[in-house]
């Protein structure tokens, strides 16, 4: 079969043979999601990395757009996240809405997809019933992940854009 009369499906990794703009656009929160399914699945990658604070959440960044958490018990923040998974551990994403405060377990080895953007500057600030322990409090509309366990969990999380509070990588 003579592909050269096919040059573009011939071209992979190579400019455009027609000259268009190729724009970078950010990705989606499916393949965000797919990327943390991946990254999960490939823990040598990965933890050693892993550091431990009794004192406050640790951040570490594995690139652009993913990282890890470790959450020490009775911790919590608003994320910043489009996609998570909880690797080991506990932890409860609490959300506040219009219709009130809901709570749900973040289950082991299932990504929980948190949608839209998150943590928009210039958000109302909402309150849960005696706050999100350790953290801040919640956006409405922002998720927030809360320790409630005896132990330590640890989370891989992703979005489009590099959330700012993250250590340098």
């Amino acid at each position: 079969m003579d592909l050269s009369v096919v040059p573009d499906l011939t071209m992979r990794g190579q400019d455009d043979p027609h000259a268009r703009v190729i724009a970078l656009r950010p990705a989606t929160v499916g393949q965000l999601a797919a990327r943390v399914r991946a990254l999960a699945g490939r823990p040598g990658e990965w933890w050693r990395l892993v550091r431990f604070d009794p004192d406050a959440p640790v951040h570490v960044p594995l690139d652009g757009e993913i990282w890890l958490t470790t959450w020490p018990p009775g911790h919590g923040r608003t994320i910043r996240a489009q996609a998570s998974t909880l690797i080991a551990g506990e932890l409860a994403e609490v959300m506040i809405t219009a219709r009130g405060v809901t709570e749900r377990p973040l289950r082991a080895n299932r990504v929980r997809v948190h949608g839209g953007a998150h943590g928009v500057p210039g958000g109302v600030p909402g309150s849960v019933p005696g706050g999100v322990p350790g953290g801040e409090e919640p956006y409405e509309g922002s998720p927030a992940l809360t320790n409630p366990g005896p132990a330590f969990a640890v989370s891989l999380h992703a979005a489009a854009a590099r959330p700012s509070g993250l250590p340098p990588r």
